[in-house]
């Protein structure tokens, strides 16, 4: 029996995900978390063989703090189940050590068949993401743009996009707030933009946000 945490700040998500792997033969939902204050302590308390997390999660601020946490526990295998987009994620996600990544607009079977993979350390992902990935080499420089961006960069973009102050964001992400104007900085030249407003209109346009 493949052991499940699932952590995803949406009981909407929780409700869905308990109700169809009920009565599965083979697959149980151990344990339910909404934010990422309690991963740690979820994977301390039981053996989980299958974290499931959003990218989205409450308390989720970087992927390097994902990536940290795959560190501390190698025998749970990591896959992500979000709205983010696709083509500028996924591969973030596998690089940090995630052994999966699925959108979460795919079917609970599809849902289903990623967990049984993932837990035999098969590093697998959606045929949408598969897809999407093999057409990157043939997109216009325009649809290329955010494959210029870092993680760093990527996750700076998103909170400039939430309204967020170069401040704030320093002390969400626990870097010195002249590092977060650098990364602005490199941004608006990046994506070729003037000002905050065009950088996060583009940003949005490109789905990079």
């Amino acid at each position: 029996m493949i052991s499940v945490c699932l952590a995803d700040s949406l009981p909407v998500v929780h409700y869905g995900v308990k109700s169809y792997f009920k009565d599965h033969p083979g697959i149980n939902i151990t344990s339910q978390i909404g934010s990422f204050l309690m991963v740690q302590d979820a994977l301390k308390n039981k053996i989980v063989d299958v974290l499931i997390i959003d990218l989205e999660l409450y308390g989720l601020n970087s992927i390097y703090e994902l990536k940290a946490i795959i560190k501390s526990f190698p025998n749970t295998k990591v896959l992500v189940f979000t709205n983010l987009n696709e083509q500028i994620y996924s591969s973030n996600a596998i690089k940090a050590g995630a052994c999966g990544y699925i959108h979460k607009s795919s079917k609970l079977e599809a849902l289903e068949l990623m967990i049984l993979k993932v837990s035999q350390g098969i590093v697998t992902m959606s045929e949408t993401v598969l897809r999407n990935l093999a057409l990157i080499a043939k997109q216009n420089k325009t649809g290329q743009l955010h494959r210029k961006l870092s993680n760093r960069e990527v996750e700076v973009l998103r909170f400039l996009s939430d309204g967020k102050k170069n401040n704030e964001i320093s002390k969400i992400l626990g870097l010195n707030e002249k590092t977060i104007s650098t990364y602005k900085l490199r941004l608006l030249q990046k994506l070729n933009v003037s000002n905050l407003v065009d950088l996060v209109n583009k940003a949005k346009n490109l789905a990079i946000v």
